[in-house]
């Protein structure tokens, strides 16, 4: 298998989908998400770190993203692929992550990005607020969140575009549905 990206703005089911795609491929799964919550929980320098960023919904600085990627990636299997999940967010991420990868002889592989209404991904994360008790998805951070997303991770898509990458999958109001779409291109790149 190739190694996908997944993408979409917050709340879109980047964790969801790349959860179902590793189970159904038997990928490698970075989601940058768990990786920085898991520094911030541990109190290291890093998490200490990432989380000023996190709490005023800036992103990270991209050398900081690229080695804490480097690393993970360098400890998956191989030859399996892996689906990075919430990175690159930036043109300039993602043209460290093509040199990274290329660096080990690997390629990117595919885009796959989510399409979803921002009304709806408001009310995702604020349930999952309640739900998971995460401190970064109330309303004001989640609004930040979505300007950072328009103005410097939403330009990425046509990156990936001008790549040959991109493959879109609109949200029709049903997971199993857009699961069904997105394991059926997925299924012609075996």
């Amino acid at each position: 298998m190739k190694n996908i990206i997944i993408f979409g703005a917050p709340g879109s089911g980047k964790g969801t989908y790349s959860d179902e795609i590793v189970k159904r491929y038997n990928m490698g799964h970075i989601s940058t998400g768990d990786v920085l919550r898991a520094e911030i929980k541990g109190g290291t320098e890093l998490g200490k770190t990432a989380k000023s960023y996190i709490d005023q919904g800036q992103l990270l600085p991209d050398s900081l993203m690229i080695d804490i990627l480097a690393k993970t990636y360098d400890a998956m299997p191989t030859g399996q692929g892996v689906i990075f999940d919430g990175f690159p967010r930036t043109i300039a991420q993602a043209e460290a992550l093509k040199q990274m990868l290329a660096e080990r002889k690997h390629d990117m592989g595919v885009m796959v990005e989510l399409i979803v209404d921002e009304e709806t991904l408001l009310a995702r994360l604020l349930n999952r607020a309640i739900e998971q008790g995460r401190a970064d998805d109330n309303e004001e951070t989640i609004k930040k969140r979505f300007a950072v997303y328009h103005a410097q991770t939403e330009p990425l898509a046509e990156w990936f575009e001008k790549e040959g990458m991109r493959h879109t999958f609109t949200w029709k109001g049903d997971k199993d549905v857009m699961l069904g779409e997105i394991f059926a291109y997925l299924d012609t790149l075996k």
